[in-house]
């Protein structure tokens, strides 16, 4: 079992390394540098070349199904559940077969409106304690009821 961490702009990388460190699972920062190395033995850190998605490839090639995967990549996500792996993002929602599809076609959608409209303003909600809580939890569980890889 592994958990794999598309690394780059993830805001839960410290809450990712002390739950998998509860578990005694080994943890890959994946990232195309810039990434401060952990003393933790548990953590390893990947560095691919700079490029679009080298990173997602990278992680998209390894996952399976007794991974766990944390994005916020929806194409990275579906490739990860198509593979078998658990996949969530970092405000701990879980990527399912049953909901990635809906999510990949959302982002198609959005990808387009804000093309139709290059001064539309505004984004997301800002990133909160409660997102990292949930996060932690989610992480949790699905380390809990992660296959062995034995």
């Amino acid at each position: 079992m592994v958990v794999y961490v598309d690394a780059d702009a993830c805001p839960v990388k410290a809450e990712a390394e002390a739950v998998a460190t509860r578990h005694k699972t080994r943890i890959l920062f994946v990232s195309n540098g810039g990434l401060r190395p952990s003393q933790n033995p548990l953590v390893e850190m990947i560095y691919v070349p700079d490029g679009p998605d080298v990173a997602d490839m990278w992680i998209a090639d390894r996952a399976g199904p007794s991974d766990v995967v944390i994005t916020g990549d929806i194409p990275l996500a579906a490739k990860c559940v198509e593979a078998g792996a658990q996949v969530l993002r970092h405000t701990g929602e879980r990527f399912t077969q049953a909901n990635v599809r809906e999510q990949l076609a959302m982002r198609d959608l959005m990808t387009d409106l804000r093309a139709a409209d290059p001064f539309r303003q505004g984004g997301g909600k800002a990133f909160s304690k409660s997102d990292r809580a949930r996060f932690r939890e989610a992480l949790d569980l699905a380390l809990r009821r992660a296959p062995s890889s034995t």
